[in-house]
Formats: structure tokens, C-alpha cells, sequence
């Protein structure tokens, strides 16, 4: 009884894994009582069953285990809508690309290239406005969009994934300390980091307690007056 309590305390996963060795040694208990060839072409196919079921056990961990580290740290956040990011501002480059292909045979056909000048300026100016402003617009609103977000527990420091105005992957790497919440709650930023508003999901973090450390929940909080009117050292 005490064994078993202390296999529940490691986990289900361990618990099932000692129920299934202990089936199979009893197997291999009943096999040694058999004689013959038999006895021991059964025995060794229960050697390797066992064997095989180990080491795709310790595959499977090993991979569980480096599944979301890389370079850059643990993989801690994953953004929900990063393909959906990339597809809105793909979309809206490529009409803005078609806008301006199509603009000179649109003003042949119209008969706009004939018109006064001011009229070409005036009717090149409102298309050239609505075809810059759009990829603009969401490139202001979606360039702090955290898609992969990497923590390195030693250094204590992050590194955010977002897109660049091309449409590449962004990297940028900041300390903890540099992480700083608005005064007033925002609806594209969620914190700074230095001067750099990023925006996160705190429902998309595996552990809530990556996103209590990111945000400086966890540090001790004072309510000594002097600490609120000090600077910040960092």
C-alpha cells in the first residue's frame, strides 16, 4: 500500500507505467515456469516487447522535453492569430499592388489623362491615400503582435517574434526589467518593452506563470510612499 501511494504521488503517468512493467514481469514470472523451446522463443518475445515499449518511452520523453526549447529559450507563448496577421496584410499589399498596376489604364479608359492637371493630381491622390493607407493602417496596428514569444531562465530575458513590414519574422530581445505596463490599459499594446509596445493573449500561456513573470506580478509589492515616488533603477 505504501508503494502505491507513493507511485500516485509521481503522477498518473508513472503510475500507469509501473501497473504495465509489473504485468509484463509476472508475464516473464509465468514464462520461466514453462519448458522447452517455447518457454524460451516466448520469453524473448517478451524481452523485446518489453525493450520496445521502453525505449519509444524515453523517445517520447525526449522528445516532449526539447519539443520547446531552442536558441532563444523556452518556447512560453504562441500567438493564435499570427497566420491570420500575415494573410490580412498579405492580402492588402497585393491589392495595393494591383491599385497602382491598374491606376494609368484606368485613367486611359476614363479619359482622365486629357483632363487639366489638377484633375489627374486630384484623382491620383485620392487612390494613391486609400492604397497606402490601408497597409499602413494595419502595419501601425498589428507591428507589435507577438506570434512566438521565447524566454531564457538564465539570463532572464525574452525574445518576442513579430512581423516586419515585409512580412518577415522580427526578433527582439529585452531583459525583464525593461518591461513596463501603460499607465493606462490600451487595446493594440499589452506592455513596453523599452520603447516597444507588444501585444499578448495572457489566455494563449501554457503556464500562467510565465506571463505573471513577464509582466512583474510576482515581485514583491510595497507600499511605502518613498518607493512610488523613487525612479526606477532600471
Amino acid at each position: 500500500m505504501l508503494s502505491v501511494n507513493k507511485l500516485q504521488r509521481l503522477g498518473p503517468g508513472v503510475l500507469s507505467q509501473s501497473f504495465r512493467n509489473i504485468h509484463i514481469t509476472a508475464a516473464l514470472y509465468t514464462v520461466s515456469c514453462l519448458r522447452g523451446e517455447s518457454g524460451k522463443r516466448l520469453r524473448a518475445d517478451t524481452r523485446s516487447l518489453l525493450n520496445t515499449h521502453s525505449e519509444s518511452h524515453c523517445l517520447s520523453n525526449r522528445c516532449l522535453s526539447t519539443a520547446t526549447h531552442s536558441e532563444d529559450g523556452n518556447l512560453i507563448y504562441t500567438g493564435s492569430l499570427g497566420s491570420a496577421v500575415r494573410g490580412v496584410k498579405l492580402f492588402s499589399y497585393s491589392t495595393s499592388g494591383a491599385s497602382l498596376f491598374l491606376m494609368p489604364h484606368i485613367l486611359l479608359k476614363t479619359g482622365l489623362v486629357v483632363q487639366s492637371f489638377a484633375v489627374q493630381a486630384a484623382f491620383c491622390g485620392v487612390i494613391g491615400f486609400f492604397t497606402f493607407l490601408t497597409p499602413v493602417l494595419l502595419h501601425f496596428i498589428t507591428k507589435g503582435y507577438v506570434i512566438r514569444l521565447y524566454h531564457n531562465s538564465d539570463r532572464d530575458t525574452y525574445t518576442a517574434i513579430t512581423y516586419s513590414v515585409l512580412l518577415t519574422e522580427k526578433k527582439s530581445v529585452f531583459h525583464q526589467r525593461q518591461v513596463r505596463i501603460p499607465a493606462v490599459s490600451q487595446m493594440f499594446t499589452t506592455f513596453y518593452a523599452d520603447k516597444m509596445g507588444l501585444l499578448v493573449n495572457p489566455d494563449m500561456f501554457s503556464i500562467p506563470q510565465d506571463y505573471n513573470h513577464l509582466m512583474g506580478y510576482d515581485k514583491p509589492f510595497s507600499f511605502d510612499t518613498d518607493d512610488i515616488d523613487r525612479p526606477d533603477k532600471s
